[in-house]
């Protein structure tokens, strides 16, 4: 089936669509890796290393935390492209089964963590009583902000979908300021420590929630909750389609107590606290492919529900050729900065923990190009329902590789080992991807778009579809003679052939006359024609101001004689604007 997502002509589009929504999406995952950060910092100069043990010991829990919201958002996003072209008024349902969820999870885990805390059962995973005692604080801190972290990424996911960005950014700014402000004020000025810097990112993260919901609280939302609207069958599908998202961050979570307890009998609390350390500044790192991962999982949603070949292996393109390229630039740049980004936690050159330190800046930044391309592809299993692999991978990714590596190589390198165990296990999952890959085809990959093994029967094939990208009024006068003598090769009769060109060169016109000049920006027009059974079917995808040309020919029915003219010729005549994109289908 293809509807209301085109693919692009030359990838240009595509490209800055990938990398318009990416800094948005890395905001949500920066949001919690800065506030680690910044609890870093505090504890490390002002509490003591007993503080950074503890963060380190929350670190499980965290991981399961965002494990969850993962779930949900990616469940509810492969909903939203589902339903986003054949069962629009099922995306409320959708909503609001997302929203109740994660509320009613979000209590259930503060009950569980609170109750913890406070009978001491967290002496499980460790015995020092000043740790203990600082990481049931930590906890105490923490629980009140997790319900406004599980419902407000669900918020943030649903706000991007509208394109409402100004919104997502200010809610992680106010969060960042928020947290940096309390975190001063509770652990420097009034001494609380772990306890404190918990209720820091609680504050935070109500803050974050606050701005968020605002737009749904009055309305001015494009979807709305409803407990009237509540289908238990949704929120199934959400947990059946999303759990394979965040399967890599559950599985992460029980790998986090491994290694813990590895390091702690192989390296000592010293070890612990530079894990944390290094940890706490590559969450930072790591927000650059989990945003990416957000931005693919939209985009191969609405694509894979669409059938859209030629979006699926664009955006794997640009992927490998650009968003890998990029990641290893930023593991460089980490790698010769080791000293500096040690300093900031550890000052005493001479002390194990700093060595320790040191070398994690030195040698987990390898791992980083490899775990894009694991977790780009798990996205794509997932969306693409490719079940062994979309849980196989993040298995693998998630723990089984680094813990297997992780108990050969720390009792005889220490620390070291624990940072070549996470980049053996990048290479061992891109050889998965790459074997997965090979038996779907029964060939080797040669292309991004072998990689992603899409059945021969998936989309239009190349002899139905034209694609053409439109950059000025010239190409426009193309494009009418581009469209009738695809319809000629494809058996069209020359009357519809005629209208298809009519209606194509008079609403690209519009498009480059009017829209492109709106702004300073860069813009381009890329159209699709098909034919497939009966069917002429045009599209146009624009990165212009909105704009719904059907409006216009209701609201002055004397001007836009061109619109007019193409809304009386085409059968069917539809506009949507998504993800910030005009897109038009014509049927002739």
């Amino acid at each position: 089936m293809e509807n209301s997502f085109p693919f692009s002509g030359d990838r240009r589009l595509q490209t800055g669509l990938v990398f318009r929504l990416l800094p948005y999406q890395i905001l949500l995952i920066v949001i919690g890796a800065v506030n680690g950060i910044i609890d870093g910092l505090y504890a490390s100069n002002i509490i003591g290393a007993e503080a950074m043990s503890a963060i380190g010991l929350y670190g499980p829990i965290n991981h399961f935390l965002y494990a969850a919201g993962i779930v949900l958002v990616s469940g509810s996003q492969i909903l939203y492209g589902q339903y986003l072209s054949k069962e629009k008024e099922r995306i409320g349902r959708v909503f609001s089964a997302d929203i109740l969820s994660s509320f009613i999870l979000s209590l259930l885990i503060v009950l569980i963590l609170t109750l913890g805390a406070v009978a001491n059962l967290t002496r499980v995973f460790v015995n020092e009583e000043v740790v203990l005692r600082a990481l049931n604080s930590y906890i105490c801190g923490q629980a009140p902000g997790i319900p406004a972290l599980l419902v407000g990424q669900q918020l943030f996911a649903f706000l991007s979908l509208e394109n409402r960005t100004k919104r997502t950014m200010a809610s992680s700014i106010a969060c960042l300021v928020v947290n940096c402000a309390a975190n001063h004020l509770f652990v420097a000025v009034f001494h609380m420590g772990t306890l404190g810097l918990g209720l820091s990112t609680s504050l935070s993260m109500l803050t974050f929630l606050g701005i968020l919901a605002w737009p749904y609280l009055c309305g001015g939302s494009e979807v709305k909750f409803s407990l009237r609207e509540f289908r238990l069958r949704e929120a199934a599908d959400i947990v059946r389609l999303g759990y394979s998202g965040g399967l890599s961050r559950f599985v992460e979570a029980f790998r986090c107590i491994i290694v813990n307890a590895l390091i702690l009998r192989y390296a000592g609390s010293a070890g612990l606290s530079a894990f944390a350390a290094t940890n706490s500044l590559f969450a930072i790192i790591w927000a650059y492919p989990f945003g990416l991962l957000a931005v693919e999982r939209m985009l191969f949603s609405i694509s894979f529900g669409e059938e859209d070949r030629r979006t699926l292996a664009d955006t794997a393109h640009i992927i490998i050729a650009k968003a890998v390229p990029i990641m290893c630039t930023i593991s460089a740049v980490l790698i010769l900065c080791a000293d500096p980004l040690t300093k900031m936690f550890y000052r005493d050159a001479a002390a194990p923990v700093y060595r320790m330190t040191l070398m994690g800046f030195r040698l987990m930044p390898l791992c980083m190009p490899l775990g894009l391309c694991s977790l780009s592809y798990a996205s794509w299993a997932q969306v693409a329902r490719k079940r062994v692999m979309s849980i196989l991978l993040p298995i693998v990714d998630g723990a089984v590789g680094v813990v297997v590596c992780s108990f050969i190589l720390i009792p005889i390198l220490g620390m070291n080992g624990l940072y070549l165990a996470n980049i053996l296990n990048g290479f061992i999952c891109c050889v998965l991807i790459v074997v997965g890959a090979w038996i779907s085809l029964r060939r080797f990959p040669r292309n991004a778009e072998d990689l992603l093994a899409l059945p021969e029967g998936f989309g239009v094939v190349r002899s139905e579809r034209l694609d053409i990208t439109v950059r000025d009024i010239g190409d426009t006068v193309k494009v009418s003679e581009q469209v009738i003598d695809f319809c000629a090769r494809r058996g069209v009769d020359s009357r519809r052939a005629f209208f298809a060109g009519l209606c194509l060169e008079e609403m690209a016109g519009n498009v480059v006359l009017h829209g492109f000049p709106k702004d300073d920006k860069k813009h381009s027009l890329d159209i699709r024609v098909t034919h497939k059974g009966d069917d002429v079917i045009l599209r146009l995808r624009d990165n212009c101001i909105a704009f719904n040309p059907a409006e216009q020919v209701q609201a002055d029915g004397i001007k836009n004689v061109g619109i007019r003219l193409a809304c009386g010729i085409a059968k069917e005549f539809q506009y949507q604007n998504i993800l910030g994109l005009n897109v038009l289908m014509m049927k002739i």
